[in-house]
């Protein structure tokens, strides 16, 4: 499903947009980092994309949603765990814009999927946010080799 897309703002064009949304759309996990009394940062989050807006679920109980909540934040996700061998294309994307808490209707609940069961040995405890992106940033390598396992001795 392609996602409704409202017009571009900030200095992206509506390619870089669409395409960095389309991106998003192929991993179900990411990054968020927002400043917590002014230290930086960074937790796992699973995302959606609804209406152009990118929807977050993470642990309530890391307490990092209300640390979000008006803030703006940032939002990565890459391709470079899901990568086979012969697959040489990295590409990573950055939402930054405001957050909000928000109540996830059934409809979107559903396309979240299940949660985890737990998050540090406690059981997951899902909130929402909600980021509207003001600047994208998309970025692609080609010809970057997918790793190989390696062992040492």
């Amino acid at each position: 499903m392609v996602p409704m897309l409202s017009a571009p703002s900030g200095p992206s064009d509506g390619y870089d947009r669409y395409r960095a949304l389309e991106l998003l759309s192929r991993t179900p996990y990411g990054r968020v980092s927002v400043s917590m009394r002014a230290l930086p940062f960074v937790t796992v989050a699973r995302h959606i994309v609804a209406d152009g807006h990118v929807l977050l679920r993470l642990h309530g109980g890391f307490g990092y949603a209300p640390a979000c909540d008006g803030n703006v934040v940032a939002y990565g996700a890459d391709n470079l765990s899901d990568r086979r061998e012969g697959d040489e294309d990295v590409w990573t994307v950055q939402f930054v814009g405001t957050a909000r808490l928000f109540a996830p209707g059934p409809a979107e609940i559903d396309r979240f999927g299940r949660p985890p069961r737990t998050a540090d040995d406690a059981p997951f405890d899902p909130e929402y946010l909600c980021i509207e992106p003001q600047f994208i940033t998309v970025h692609r390598l080609e010809g970057v080799p997918a790793r190989q396992v390696a062992h040492s001795l």
